[in-house]
């Protein structure tokens, strides 16, 4: 009798080695994991720089000029930025030093690509020529909760640039512009093409009045159209200030 319950000892429990275990959990792993992709959120005032970051699209999102983003972060080589640090986009004329890593961003953070190197300017006022940058019906003027100029048009209609100057930014990294095309022109003056198609050009390329840098598209925009946006030191301003008056 001893000798039947312990052979069924062993057959149960040979039966329960068998049978998939459920998976054990590490302590910890669900939470550290989640923190880990986690992106911590800048304090009032800074913006925290992202991959593929530039500080022209930084500037230019947050409606500054360069020159006040060097200036206020106390930049050494603004020609390097690094994903994870914090800019002061905000001025702060009693900071010392406004650029600073968040916690435990060290390990993650990579260099940043250089800035463009750009031509010596050929004055503050900018260029003294400047063309339409597309033919088309004028859909939204400056002003009225618009930024610049609304042209529509037909998809990949040409996109030409309206004045010399080179390209800051090409890409599609700011929200509710689509595939955008940034060039400069002298110290003071941008020049911004909206919801392309296609881009044409590359950062740091020397472009002239009158060259095609894109096609119209529709890149985060209701219809196919450019947003077309002048901006005197980072500031918004009217393109009809500018732009050849139309018959």
């Amino acid at each position: 009798m001893i000798g039947s319950w312990l052979l069924l000892a062993v057959l149960l429990t040979g039966c329960a080695s068998n049978r998939p275990h459920a998976p054990i959990r590490e302590a910890g792993k669900a939470t550290s994991t989640k923190s880990n992709r986690e992106v911590a959120k800048a304090p009032a005032g800074f913006y925290r720089i992202q991959p593929g970051d530039t500080l022209y699209k930084i500037a230019f999102q947050h409606h500054l000029d360069i020159s006040e983003l060097v200036d206020s972060n106390h930049l050494a080589d603004p020609a390097h930025i690094r994903a994870g640090e914090l800019l002061r986009i905000t001025p702060n004329q009693n900071a010392a030093l406004a650029v600073r890593p968040g916690p435990g961003d060290s390990a993650a953070v990579r260099a940043m690509p250089a800035e463009p190197t750009l031509p010596p300017a050929a004055g503050d006022s900018g260029p003294d020529a400047w063309s339409w940058p597309c033919r088309g019906e004028l859909l939204a003027h400056y002003g009225d909760g618009s930024k610049g100029l609304d042209i529509g048009g037909v998809i990949h209609q040409p996109i030409f640039s309206a004045a010399t100057g080179t390209v800051v930014y090409a890409g599609s990294g700011l929200r509710g512009y689509g595939k955008l095309i940034i060039i400069r022109h002298g110290k003071i003056l941008l020049t911004a093409y909206a919801h392309n198609a296609r881009i044409l050009v590359s950062e740091g390329q020397a472009v002239r009045r009158g060259q095609q840098v894109g096609e119209m598209g529709d890149t985060d925009a209701e219809r196919v159209k450019l947003h077309f946006e002048i901006r005197e030191h980072g500031k918004p301003v009217d393109p009809l200030n500018y732009l050849p008056k139309t018959s």
